[in-house]
Formats: structure tokens, sequence, C-alpha cells
């Protein structure tokens, strides 16, 4: 077919198209969502300007938030009809209202959505409003020779005329149904343009999306590749040392029946056998800093097992809806068993309060002792720089108040991930 009769075709298809018909529910949907949406930029203008008294700053916040929701309230029929995807936001990861608050007025993805519905409601209503009109007059009219048969008198009564000019009317409101799509698609592609300007990630949000994303997959396959090591450690290296153990113990027993002067032999066995006694607690001392075996029972489990086994009275409370991921539950342990030695090495403390809490998407460790005070991530031996690194691997926040005095109270919270 040549470019005109496609084009030709394409013009009187339009009006009974599929995508037509979805553009047109879009339009009409999106209008009763942009009417309520429309009163949370008002509302920000207002708490904005009272804001300079710090009096709106919470609801600017509130409002902020509720922008980040319009992200998904305005996408879900976006997908569903017209087919225009566009992630979630990512989650706050400040902890506490002062951090979320400065969070939520840095977001530029919620002042984006906040300026979109803004301006929805306005081309909504126009959208809405032509394409109602023109598919409501154009119906109309292209039936005007029927409803010229059903009423006459009516129809003089109008101007329309006789028979002849109800036939051009009918033809005014053919244009008008063949015209109305291209005008609906214009209006709604503008819609497009406004929708991922707006409401979409910019391209530092994405890059920072794929290297969360990233980051995730990297630390499960390290755990993964962790707990792999630890088990071909203990089920193979360990296993054949132990046997060799066993296999120099029996060759020592039958040098015993042997003639003559075995001295010199029993000793090299003797080095040997402690040899290989010492590599297995080394190898021991390695799988368990890989993967503690306490931890294959859970992590409440393994933290009130290292509570017990602490060299002081630990109080432990545990409160979690469900197991953490590998990567969170190890540096979790690794954590409180290095707080816990630390607090029985250098504190001179007489009793340890362990808790751990799940709030929200986050697990919260709080480790207080009731020692002198004076730590700090910078401490010289207190390795409490490392654990600070650990829970910024993760996305994590530290923090270590300890005055002069006492008490010392550490708290890491990790996102569950």
């Amino acid at each position: 077919m040549n470019p005109a009769g496609t084009v030709a075709v394409a013009v009187l298809r339009a009006p009974v198209a599929g995508r037509t018909w979805r553009e047109f529910g879009y339009a009409l949907i999106s209008l009763v969502l942009a009417v309520p949406a429309f009163a949370l930029p008002l509302l920000g203008l207002v708490s904005g300007a009272l804001s300079l008294v710090t009096v709106g700053l919470p609801v600017l916040c509130g409002v902020l938030f509720a922008a980040r929701g319009t992200i998904g309230y305005f996408g879900w029929p976006a997908r569903a009809l017209v087919g225009w995807y566009w992630p979630p936001p990512l989650p706050l990861r400040q902890r506490g209202l002062a951090g979320w608050g400065r969070a939520l007025l840095g977001d530029g993805r919620a002042w984006r959505a906040l300026a979109y519905c803004l301006v929805k409601l306005p081309l909504a209503a126009a959208t809405a409003y032509f394409t109602v009109l023109a598919v409501v007059g154009g119906l109309y009219c292209l039936t005007c020779p029927v409803w010229w048969f059903l009423s006459p008198t009516g129809f003089e009564k109008l101007d329309v005329g006789g028979w002849g000019s109800s036939w051009y009317v009918a033809t005014g409101g053919a244009l008008v149904l063949l015209v109305f799509p291209w005008l609906l698609r214009l209006l709604v592609a503008l819609d497009r343009v406004l929708a991922t300007a707006l409401l979409a990630p910019s391209a530092a949000e994405r890059r920072i999306a794929r290297l969360e994303s990233s980051r995730a997959a990297l630390t499960a396959d390290a755990a993964t590749t962790l707990r792999r090591v630890e088990r071909e450690l203990h089920d193979g290296t360990q296993a054949r040392l132990v046997s060799l153990g066993v296999t120099l113990s029996r060759i020592e027993q039958r040098l015993d029946r042997l003639p003559g002067d075995t001295t010199a032999l029993d000793a090299l066995l003797g080095s040997a056998r402690g040899t290989v006694t010492d590599a297995l607690a080394e190898l021991r001392d390695i799988v368990r800093r890989i993967h503690p075996p306490a931890l294959d029972d859970g992590l409440a489990t393994a933290l009130t097992t290292l509570a017990a086994r602490s060299g002081l009275p630990v109080e432990v409370s545990i409160a979690l809806r469900e197991p953490p991921p590998d990567a969170v539950a190890t540096t979790v342990y690794f954590t409180a068993a290095e707080l816990l030695t630390n607090a029985a090495r250098h504190a001179g403390t007489a009793r340890v309060r362990l808790g751990l809490t799940e709030d929200d998407d986050w697990l919260r460790l709080v480790v207080t002792d009731d020692g002198p005070g004076g730590a700090a991530p910078n401490a010289t031996g207190t390795g409490l720089a490392g654990l600070a690194r650990r829970a910024q691997a993760l996305d994590g926040q530290f923090d270590v108040v300890s005055p002069a005095g006492g008490p010392t109270t550490v708290t890491m919270a990790l996102p569950r991930g």
C-alpha cells in the first residue's frame, strides 16, 4: 500500500482503534484523580509561607510525603491503560523525625511530583472536556439524519433545516470524530512528557537505584559465597585434617611396637600431630569468623547464646517479626560480639544490656554498658571504627554515646534490605 493509502487507513481506523479508547479512559480517570491531588500544591504553598516562622514545616513535610505517594497514585492508570511505567521513589533511609524531615525537604522527586499535581488538573480537565465534547457532539451530529426522521419539527426549531441539511451536519460530525483521536493523542502525549519529566526518576536517581540494586546483589552473593566457603572448610578441609590426625596417632601407636630406638620418629610424629591440632583450631576460628555456626539457628538464638557465653551478665531483649537477610544478620552478630568483648576487656563493666528491635524496614541494635565511658569510633583498640564501616557498607548508621563516667550506648541501625 502506498503512503497516502496507509495514512488514509490510519485516519479512518483511529476513531475505533483500541489505543484511542484506552487513552480516552485514561483521560477521564486522570481527571477524577487530579481533583483531590490538586489540593496538595495549594496546601504546599500555604505551608511554605508558614514555614518562614517554622510553623508550616511539619505540614510541608507531610505534603511532600503525600506528593511522593502520588507517583504511584497516577502511575497505576497510566500503566494499566497506556503502558507507561516509572519506578517508585527510593525509600528514605534517614532515621528520626529530624532526619526524615530533612530528607523530604531535599527530595527533588517529591517536589517534582508536587509540581505535576499542580499542572495535572488543568491538563486533565482540558483533555477530558475537548474529547468528551468531540465524542458526544460528533456522534450527535453524525446521527443527525436519524433524528431528523424521528423529530423533524424539533430539528427545524434548531435551524437544522431539511433532509439535505441534516447530511451536512452528519458530515461535520464525521470529520469531528476523525479528528478527535489525534487531538486526544496530542494531549495525552503532552501529559506523558510532563509525567516523564516530573514523576519519573532523574538520570542521577536511576543511577543511584542501579548502584543500590547492584550492591545489594553483590552483598547477597558475597554472603552466599562465604557460606559455601565455610561449608567447604568445615566439611572438606577440616575433615581431612581430622583424618590426618587420626592417621598420625595410629602410626605413633605402631611405632611403639617396632624394635630399636624410635625416639626421633616419635618426636617428628608428635610435632606433626601438634601442627594438625593447631591447624584445626585455627581453621575453626576462621570458620567462625566467616559464618558463626550459631546463626544457623537464627539471629535471636545466636545473640542469646553469645550473651550467655559472655563474661558479663547481659540482659537480652529481642523483638523481630521475621529473620533478616544473611548479610544483615552476620553484621549484627559480629557487631554484638565485638561490643560485648570490648565491654568485658576494656570498660570495667558490671552489667550490659543488649536490645535488638525492628522498626519499619530497619533493624536497630542497642548495646549499653555501665562502664566509665570515653569510647569513640576512632579510639585505639576499640574496633568501633571498623564496626562503623560495616554499618555504612550496608547503608546503615552507627552512633556512639559515651560521656566521661558512662554509661556507653552504641546504636547500630541497618536497613532490612
